[in-house]
Parts: structure tokens; sequence; C-alpha cells
């Protein structure tokens, strides 16, 4: 990512259920990149979402792209909120 300025990376993390798992997936990222990384995921496990996996991902896309929460508001996905709004912030002009 260093030869490359501009790109992002979104690393997708099964959260299970424990409140340390952001904060060490975070401390794992090099100073120098941590505002190109955005970490989202299943607060526990992705079948627990009781969705197809496609269509939850089209509906989270469809969220970033309106601007809206209807999705993200989800029971075990609203822990996002402030990485959400990070990878909104810089992304979102790029692809909407």
């Amino acid at each position: 990512m260093t030869r490359y300025p501009n790109r992002f990376v979104v690393l997708l993390i099964d959260f299970d259920r424990k409140d340390d798992r952001l904060n060490y997936a975070k401390s794992q990222i090099p100073d120098h990149l941590e505002d190109r990384v955005f970490i989202l995921g299943v607060w526990s496990e992705p079948e627990d979402l009781k969705v197809p996996l496609e269509e939850i991902g089209s509906a989270l896309a469809r969220d970033c792209r309106e601007e809206i929460d209807v999705t993200w508001n989800h029971e075990l996905l609203r822990h996002n909120v402030n990485e959400l709004a990070r990878l909104r912030e810089q992304v979102r002009p790029i692809l909407f």
C-alpha cells in the first residue's frame, strides 16, 4: 500500500462478540496506513444475520450509496458505526 498511496483496504472480520476485537485488529495495522484501512464485520457470525450474504452485501452497498443506515442499523452490524463513517468520508466520493 505504500507504493500505491490512493489505495484503500476494507478488512471484513467476525467480531465473535468480543469487545476488544476491533482494537486488536487496528493494532496490527502500521500507523502510516491506518487512515486507509477500514475494519468492518458482524458482531457474531455472518450466518446469524439470517439473510443470504449476497443480499446483505447489496443492501449494505445501497445504504452507503444512498447515505442511509437501514441495513447497517441491524443489531449485529451497528457496532460498525465509527468505521463506517470513516469509510464513507474517504471512499464514497470515489465510488458514488
